[in-house]
């Protein structure tokens, strides 16, 4: 159980979005625009719409079995310890292959001022992820309240530049709307997910509130309305403003911001885009270095990899630059690390199916769990590479029954 902080609606709404307002959305718009042209706004608002009962299942989930194990505490209780720990795979080894996915974002926007392309894009990511890595190495943390100035730093960027945009926005610029056939929606949604990934987190923080079952699911409202207006209003901005030349962008934010302010926006943004990831890999790292520790200690892992923090952060590390260097495109590469994200979905909305009580509440995770089933299947084959890694996860814990080490129930 985790021990209750008083968690006002306010904090944990603010929280909230932060977990899920993420770092992505800074070139976001413009994959999606060249998936599916300025018909991505349909695919954006899609996304929108879902995370109400994806964020109310969980919420309701974190009501009622307030814990901080959130996703994998509940496949455990629905499913058992092997459901449960191959939940554990699926979000450990995400990290790895989403860490170059998270800083090609920024490494865009670098690039779009220092110039040097693909080599400027890959010294960023050796920078930030390094830098990452040797903070956790020594145990060198970002404070929560950092956290929280970064997240509202983002969310600040947004603001001013939806502001700055709103004078040049083009009804023209919604035409041809689907130059690439209306199957590019689906597309665009199933990238998309990397922007809405952090709903989890609502149910790990439930126990922190003074009235769970009261506050929960008020936060939850607040923290879908602040994502679901922040998204729609940049993606919209974006579209209208720069037309085609979105799809082409790797740094979409600057762009608006140069039409819009003119001066030297793009370095700002650049430095912003910077420290924003460089804060989201550091919170990353630091917590799956602990998650695959957590598993290797229930017997999930082999201890002699992953077993001690230092043997855990340097496989994340070492599979980063491993990831950075195969020969995939962005757009492939973030399709693999959604295709995780939306399994994990998968199986805590099925959980929830068991765990909830006949009603409202099993209704909208019923609705949930369609939604999500159905994201995965439009990830198309790339989605295949998260059901082999929960594969793996079951097809090693067979082994080390057979061998007679039965993995713990852990969590």
């Amino acid at each position: 159980m985790t021990a209750r902080t008083d968690l006002s609606v306010t904090q944990g709404a603010a929280l909230s979005v932060g977990a899920v307002l993420g770092t992505g959305l800074i070139s976001l718009p413009a994959l999606a625009a060249e998936a599916a042209g300025p018909a991505s706004l349909v695919a954006w608002l899609a996304l929108i719409v879902l995370s109400a009962p994806l964020a109310w299942t969980f919420a309701a989930l974190g009501a009622r079995y307030p814990d901080a194990g959130g996703v994998a505490t509940y496949a455990g209780m629905a499913f058992g310890p092997r459901v449960s720990a191959a939940v554990g795979w699926t979000f450990y080894f995400a990290v790895p292959l989403g860490a170059p996915v998270a800083v090609a974002f920024t490494g865009g926007y670098v690039s779009d001022v220092l110039g040097g392309g693909r080599v400027t894009e890959l010294a960023t990511f050796l920078v930030i992820v390094g830098t990452a890595y040797v903070m956790n190495w020594f145990g060198l943390r970002i404070s929560g309240r950092v956290q929280v100035v970064l997240s509202i730093s983002l969310a600040t960027m947004l603001v001013v530049t939806v502001l700055a945009a709103l004078p040049h926005l083009r009804r023209e610029h919604l035409t041809p709307f689907a130059p690439h056939g209306w199957s590019g929606i689906g597309a665009a949604a199933a990238l998309l997910v990397w922007g809405f990934a952090g709903w989890e987190a609502l149910s790990s923080l439930s126990g922190e509130y003074r009235n769970p079952r009261r506050d929960v699911p008020r936060a939850t409202l607040i923290a879908v309305a602040v994502v679901g207006v922040l998204y729609l209003a940049v993606a919209a901005v974006s579209v209208l403003a720069l037309g085609p030349a979105l799809a082409g962008s790797r740094a979409p934010l600057a762009d608006l911001l140069a039409i819009g302010l003119g001066g030297p926006v793009r370095t700002l943004t650049a430095v912003i885009a910077v420290v924003l990831t460089l804060g989201a890999v550091n919170a990353y790292f630091a917590g799956s270095s602990r998650l695959g520790v957590a598993l290797a200690n229930e017997g999930a892992l082999p201890a002699r990899v992953f077993g001690g923090r230092h043997r855990s952060l340097t496989f994340i590390f070492l599979g980063g630059v491993a990831a950075a260097l195969m020969p995939f495109d962005l757009h492939t590469a973030a399709l693999l690390v959604t295709g995780c994200f939306t399994l994990v979905y998968v199986i805590g909305t099925a959980a929830a199916l068991r765990l909830l009580p006949p009603g409202w509440s099993r209704l909208t995770a019923g609705v949930a769990f369609a939604a999500v089933v159905g994201l995965l299947w439009l990830n198309g084959p790339t989605a295949l590479l998260s059901l082999v890694i929960a594969g793996g996860s079951l097809v090693y814990q067979r082994i080390r029954v057979r061998s007679g080490q039965p993995v713990s129930p852990g969590r």
